[in-house]
């Protein structure tokens, strides 16, 4: 049956996350039964990454398994004709048979919007994390820690079932937009509330004024019950892009995504 890899976006306020769960609504959820309407025989969808509740989606990319000669245009407008407004698939190619979204991507990237004051209309947009000051040059300077392929347990939320805990960050940038903060990371991997603890953890140790040998201790004890590591909260993350070898896609399509 012949294998396909979707890009879509999604506001994650109203769901559980992507994955489906019995305790609420996932998205993944959702864009099955879309494809069940869409007479699939196996109506099931894999993404690259399982966004948590509340957590957004700019770029998310998917698998699945569909029997059509339908235009890939057609096939697009089909699911987002059956999709809620705040789920939209954006496109929609061909890959190999054994593609796979999660195993086979090379890189992703998050986006983490932080603002600096509480507001009523941003709120499901951008984290906050009160009675914090936003010391900006002095989370710059912890930028260096923080890069390159090291165990991230400290940083991540601890999960046994995984026991391989490096990553290579190969970028983190961030920026002052006057209200809010961005916060841009591309790594090889993230691990569960890896990127949203950073967050909180620069924000934690700039308002107590610790140095950047303290972040790095932190990151050595490889241990995630640390009490200087906060977690931002989750309505400010975003997946904003997901990359696979041009080597796993198919021979018509060798732009990396």
């Amino acid at each position: 049956m012949p294998r396909f890899l979707m890009t879509l976006c999604y506001d994650g306020s109203s769901y559980v996350g992507w994955q489906k769960q019995h305790n609420g609504l996932g998205i993944q959820q959702v864009v099955e039964r879309a494809l069940s309407l869409l007479k699939a025989p196996d109506p099931s969808v894999t993404a690259a990454g399982r966004t948590d509740a509340g957590v957004h989606a700019i770029a998310q990319k998917a698998h699945f398994d569909y029997p059509t000669r339908m235009p890939i245009p057609s096939m697009i407008k089909a699911f987002n004709s059956l999709l809620p407004y705040d789920i939209k698939v954006m496109d929609i190619r061909p890959v190999p048979d054994g593609f796979h979204a999660r195993f086979d991507a090379c890189q992703r990237s998050y986006r983490y919007l932080l603002a600096k004051e509480s507001h009523p209309f941003s709120r499901l947009y951008r984290g906050f994390i009160p009675h914090k000051p936003i010391r900006f040059k002095q989370m710059q300077g912890y930028i260096p820690a923080l890069l390159g392929k090291q165990d991230f347990s400290s940083l991540a939320q601890l999960n046994p079932n995984i026991p391989n805990r490096i990553c290579d960050l190969q970028s983190l940038e961030l920026q002052d937009m006057d209200d809010h903060l961005v916060f841009e990371f591309t790594a090889d991997r993230f691990l569960h509330n890896m990127v949203r603890r950073i967050v909180g953890t620069m924000i934690n140790l700039a308002a107590k004024d610790m140095s950047i040998q303290e972040l790095r201790t932190i990151i050595d004890m490889q241990d995630p019950k640390q009490t200087l590591v906060e977690t931002a909260p989750a309505n400010g993350l975003y997946l904003t892009q997901v990359k696979y070898p041009k080597e796993k896609l198919s021979p018509e399509d060798t732009n990396e995504l």
